[in-house]
């Protein structure tokens, strides 16, 4: 992923989701393909499973959910459940943490039509759950709000 181009995501809204509903639950299911770069969006009320390679598990899940009177957007990368060694966790890991910049501010930017209606979402706590079974690599971390990853138009 490393860069965020604009012109390389595309951006699939899942009825009955729309540019204002839900924001409570509204979900993002990010893919990538590693030999274009294309980045694939979907927002909706529920995530887009199809999209997901069970083999690879690179994808980025996240939902807008509330946290004690806040919205908070809550990401989960899947790091593994036990079919990596902990090398191989520590190398997807490390890549997850280089890359997510970039899988944030695809989904800040695909979405950017929701923020014009939800401006306060803009400064809202972003978290990301790093699940794994090693527990080194089993953490939640702060990573910003959304106005950080949104681009100049």
């Amino acid at each position: 992923m490393r860069e965020f181009h604009p012109e390389k995501l595309s951006v699939l809204l899942l009825p009955p989701a729309t540019p204002f509903f839900p924001v409570e639950g509204r979900k993002y299911t990010l893919t990538h393909s590693d030999l274009t770069g294309d980045m694939f969006l979907s927002a909706g009320c529920q995530f887009d499973f199809e999209k997901i390679n069970v083999l690879m598990r690179d994808e980025v899940l996240a939902e807008w959910c509330l946290h004690m009177g806040q919205h908070v957007l809550q990401a989960k990368v899947h790091i593994s459940s036990g079919e990596y060694d902990e090398n191989h966790s520590s190398v997807r890991y490390m890549i997850f943490q280089k890359e997510l910049p970039t899988a944030l501010k695809a989904i800040a930017n695909g979405d950017r039509l929701f923020y014009t209606y939800f401006p306060w979402l803009l400064d809202m706590q972003i978290y990301v759950e790093f699940e794994s079974i090693y527990p080194a690599f089993q953490q939640i971390q702060y990573f910003g709000t959304i106005r950080q990853y949104l681009t100049a138009t």
